[in-house]
């Protein structure tokens, strides 16, 4: 496998990796920054997020949508206002969220408070329709991490980080998720963060095996970058799409992630091209 290409260095902790707009957007959850970097390692600092943990993607309006603090907060006019609430469903953490082409935003929570030693618990996804409802549309779901859907925002594929696997969902018309399945069952690994290709195929992010990992449906191994720190998270950038993009960072507990600057956005060459959402 080729040897990647160190884009960008002294992050904390980064997560979220979205290619928008010609460039990569990220979360920083340890310095809570949310950080756009092109190829070429050119860093900018958007806004300042105080929480643990936060992510982002985009309305089909152009707003920047995050996910923090147990609520939806988007852009309006250059300034982040409260959107949806989402403190009422649960006081657990929130983690990723995933917007398709019909502005349904997917937002799990892994159900316990890993930064304070809980025990783990089932997580949840809910949606919240363009309206502004929300409501839960999967459970009991191990440690949801991960997002991605189809081009044609018919599936939702979610990392299943402590049941090792990749789980699919059909998107119905209003938003709900139905013929739960199992896309791929991943052996050992821990998927984190996920990417999705043209070839149909999902690169996943593995941070005990400091790994990112290219699989087709049915879990057929396609290719593996071995890293030399945890790989938390990865995106499909660059102008042809064709840049594996990996949030990566050396992992010491929780109690180690504001210690030190260890994380890196590396890049590889990719043989497809991204896909669907994010």
């Amino acid at each position: 496998m080729s040897e990647p290409r160190i884009v960008l260095e002294d992050i904390v902790f980064g997560e979220s990796p979205r290619w928008h707009d010609g460039r990569l957007w990220f979360s920083d959850w340890g310095a809570h920054e949310i950080v756009v970097t092109d190829l070429d390692g050119n860093r900018e600092l958007v806004t300042e997020v105080p929480a643990f943990p936060f992510s982002i993607d985009w309305l089909p309006d152009g707003r920047l949508l995050v996910v923090a603090n147990g609520a939806l907060v988007a852009e309006q006019d250059g300034v982040m206002e409260p959107w949806v609430e989402l403190s009422p469903i649960t006081d657990k953490p929130w983690n990723e969220l995933v917007v398709d082409g019909r502005g349904n935003v997917f937002v799990n929570s892994i159900g316990f408070d890993l930064m304070t030693g809980e025990s783990p618990k089932p997580g949840m996804i809910v949606v919240v329709t363009p309206s502004g409802t929300v409501r839960r549309v999967a459970e009991d779901l191990a440690f949801p991490n991960g997002m991605v859907v189809t081009p044609d925002s018919s599936t939702l594929v979610v990392a299943e980080s402590y049941a090792a696997r990749l789980t699919a969902f059909d998107i119905q018309d209003d938003g709900s998720l139905a013929n739960r399945r199992v896309w791929a069952e991943l052996g050992d690994a821990a998927p984190d963060g996920i990417c999705l290709d043209a070839e149909g195929a999902i690169w996943y992010a593995d941070v005990p095996h400091r790994r990112c990992v290219r699989v087709r449906e049915g879990g057929e191994v396609l290719q593996t970058h071995q890293l030399d720190r945890g790989g938390f998270a990865c995106a499909l950038g660059g102008d042809d799409r064709r840049t594996l993009l990996v949030m990566a960072a050396r992992w010491h507990g929780v109690a180690g992630v504001e210690e030190d600057r260890t994380g890196q956005v590396l890049a590889f060459d990719a043989p497809a091209p991204g896909a669907g959402f994010p």
